[in-house]
């Protein structure tokens, strides 16, 4: 059964808009790759979810939402956004928007993330 790569995007956004760590962790395929220029390459469920708890760690109040979420091809998505966050080390403000690709496998798992930053 073929799946529906935006309806995986809008889930998996959701699950990190409510911190839902576990439901997050099953998203991703154990060797999935993230990609972003503010965290750089990260390989493997394990590498991920640790900088994701790090990132979060950071700016727990973060909100963010899309404006866009489109199907690229059968098994990826493109999701363009904006978020705001605080730092609980620095209180300094975080203001970001970007767009991320997102590739899923037959079963539907994460198996790589590119964020670009605009």
């Amino acid at each position: 059964m073929p799946i529906d790569p935006v309806a995986l995007v809008e889930r998996f956004h959701a699950a990190i808009n409510t911190l839902d760590f576990g439901t997050i962790d099953a998203f991703f395929a154990d060797d999935a790759r993230y990609a972003s220029g503010k965290v750089g390459g990260l390989k493997g469920r394990d590498a991920i979810m640790a900088g994701f708890r790090r990132y979060f760690d950071e700016y727990p109040d973060q909100v963010a939402e899309d404006s866009l979420i489109e199907a690229l091809s059968p098994v990826s998505a493109r999701a363009v956004w904006r978020l705001s966050a605080t730092s609980s080390i620095t209180g300094s403000p975080l203001r970001r928007q970007g767009e991320e690709t997102i590739t899923f496998n037959e079963q539907g798992w994460i198996i790589r993330v590119d964020v670009t930053d605009y």
